[in-house]
């Protein structure tokens, strides 16, 4: 056996080493669990008694030369700038995504910018509302059809609470805590139990928008939704205003810009009009005035509800309002 150790000890003198490459090839070779110094102390075993001692030394003196001698080819190899570790800097990052905004939150946030140029703060309430602030304190009264128009998702009965089916309930709390005038907006998320579609959701983002002041006419009203309409889809976009019915306007008008979608061709979007409604608007009723504590006489004014949804599909020609809901990182990533 002592011939052995020679013969090893004389190889591992004559070994050069260059690269990592070689430096870890003589680790695996002679230093590893598996490698040949480990199988010696592994046939130590057999050695006769009387030749353990002198045996043994041999073995131990064998492992100090090769881990010295290891330890120098590593110092070395240090020296000269080589990478010894397993990890091969030299390939690529894996580079962190950047995260971005929701398209809802960016449409969201350029149609406050929009009114925000004209003098509209930001106000914000709660999604859980009572009956009042929701359709009492907006010309609703009891058991009046109009309450049938949204069929609203019930959290307690008697007294009432709902989740919110409009934004128009922070209108209602501005209305009963400010002076007018009043110029302000409400973004925020509504709730419908309606059937989920590619035009509609049982949950969705509107921005209403509260103007009250002596002299507010429609024709204010008008002017102002054609500035928001021309800023947010370009000068040359065409709206056009339909009459129809809110309880809390009158008289009350829907909205409805030229679908861009399809160009005006039609499409399932637009109902094949070429126009898609995107806002409901009106002169608030001197009733909800009332109601509310100001001076119906004094004081007129409009009122706006813009779906987010719908401008955002709009904006990016999306033709499903569903992709907006369902977290798909392929269609997130597109924003």
């Amino acid at each position: 056996m002592i011939e052995v150790i020679k013969a090893l000890k004389s190889e591992i003198a004559s070994t050069e080493i260059n690269s990592q490459d070689e430096l870890e090839a003589f680790r695996i070779k002679y230093l590893s669990k598996k490698g040949l110094i480990s199988k010696l102390f592994e046939d130590f075993k057999s050695v006769p008694n009387e030749e353990k001692r002198e045996i043994g030394q041999k073995v131990n003196e064998l492992k100090l030369f090769s881990t010295d001698l290891y330890n120098t080819f590593k110092n070395k190899l240090q020296d000269n700038g080589q990478q010894l570790s397993s990890i091969d800097f030299s390939l690529p990052g894996e580079p962190i995504k950047l995260g971005k905004r929701h398209p809802i939150s960016q449409t969201r946030q350029e149609i406050v910018d929009i009114f925000a140029r004209i003098g509209f703060t930001i106000a914000e309430g709660p999604e859980i509302e009572d009956d009042w602030h929701v359709f009492s304190g907006l010309n609703f009264p009891e058991e009046h059809p109009a309450r049938d128009m949204q069929d609203t998702f019930f959290i307690h009965k008697k007294p009432d609470y709902l989740l919110r089916t409009h934004t128009s309930s922070v209108q209602v709390r501005v209305m009963e805590t400010t002076n007018p005038p009043i110029r302000q907006i409400f973004p925020g998320r509504v709730f419908r139990n309606e059937a989920i579609s590619s035009r509609s959701h049982c949950i969705f983002h509107q921005i209403e928008g509260l103007y009250i002041d002596t002299n507010v006419s429609f024709a204010d009203l008008k002017q102002t939704l054609l500035y928001f309409s021309k800023e947010l889809f370009g000068p040359q976009t065409e709206i056009r205003l339909r009459p129809s019915f809110f309880p809390f306007t009158e008289p009350s008008a829907e909205m409805d810009v030229y679908c861009t979608i399809c160009g005006g061709k039609g499409c399932t979007v637009c109902k094949y009009t070429g126009f898609l409604e995107i806002l409901g608007c009106g002169m608030v009723d001197p009733a909800v005035l009332e109601s509310s504590g100001i001076d119906s006489i004094k004081y007129t004014g409009f009122a706006f509800g813009i779906g987010i949804e719908r401008i955002a599909m709009l904006l990016y020609q999306i033709n499903d309002i569903r992709f907006l809901f369902e977290n798909d990182i392929r269609f997130l990533e597109q924003f």
